[in-house]
């Protein structure tokens, strides 16, 4: 039951070349950057990520994307990634972009055993139809798009069926957590790790803080351990770095 290893590459061995991964993290809260740093030390590369964002700032997943070790990303946004944009429109990196609930949706979906699910969200636009680009060729032109999907009424509204998501590898970042993988994670770092990590088949968790079982109220649990295979207790250094994307001030 004790799931804790002692080092970044420890936690990571075994990712291979080509893999899925489902990454946690909104924005730059809540984002695995020292499993994320782990991966870029040992090299792996041809990673098909399932992530809300793909990094920011250069940090995140921005790492191993500036690295070219990215091959497919499946995500809601591009944000500010200018690598990130660019690799999608010189056709260097596949992009499937998708509704941040639906994202959301099919990452639960996956971990909970469920297929696939009927949703309004993009009913009458190209992420039912088809057409989305998911690859460009480099000159403007589209050489891989979405294929159309089905569409089904109830009670006289249309809904388009998405499948759900299980990658091969999840990294998720929590604020706490207990050697048998229970996490509890912070504001809106809860919006995407736990889903994440139900998504994985094999999942990675970094936590600010480790304490034993039994150090976190039941009711306190955000995601249970049976999710969760590997567990890195981050030191105060790792924990205490953390990026704020925008900052606003006034007078």
């Amino acid at each position: 039951m004790d799931k804790v290893v002692a080092t970044a590459l420890e936690a990571v061995a075994g990712v291979p070349d080509g893999a899925s991964l489902a990454v946690g993290g909104f924005g730059l809260s809540g984002v695995p950057n020292v499993l994320i740093g782990a991966l870029y030390e040992r090299g792996v590369a041809g990673l098909s990520v399932v992530s809300n964002n793909c990094g920011a700032m250069e940090s995140g997943l921005a790492v191993l994307l500036a690295a070219g070790r990215i091959a497919r990303v499946t995500g809601s946004y591009i944000g500010a990634n200018k690598e990130f944009a660019r690799q999608y429109l010189a056709g260097e990196l596949e992009v499937e972009l998708i509704p941040q609930g639906t994202l959301a949706e099919r990452l639960r979906a996956g971990g909970a055993g469920i297929p696939a699910f009927y949703t309004p969200a993009g009913v009458g636009t190209q992420v039912a139809d088809g057409g989305l680009p998911w690859r460009y060729d480099g000159q403007g032109g589209v050489a891989l798009a979405s294929p159309p999907k089905e569409v089904r009424e109830f009670d006289g509204t249309e809904y388009v069926l998405e499948r759900a998501i299980r990658t091969d590898f999840a990294l998720v970042r929590a604020a706490r957590g207990d050697r048998h993988g229970n996490l509890v994670f912070n504001k809106s770092s809860r919006n995407f790790n736990p889903l994440a990590a139900m998504a994985g088949r094999v999942t990675i968790a970094e936590v600010e803080e480790l304490v034993e079982p039994g150090g976190i109220d039941p009711d306190a649990v955000h995601l249970p351990g049976i999710f969760v295979q590997r567990v890195l207790a981050l030191t105060p250094e790792q924990a205490a770095d953390k990026r704020i994307e925008q900052r606003t001030v006034r007078s």
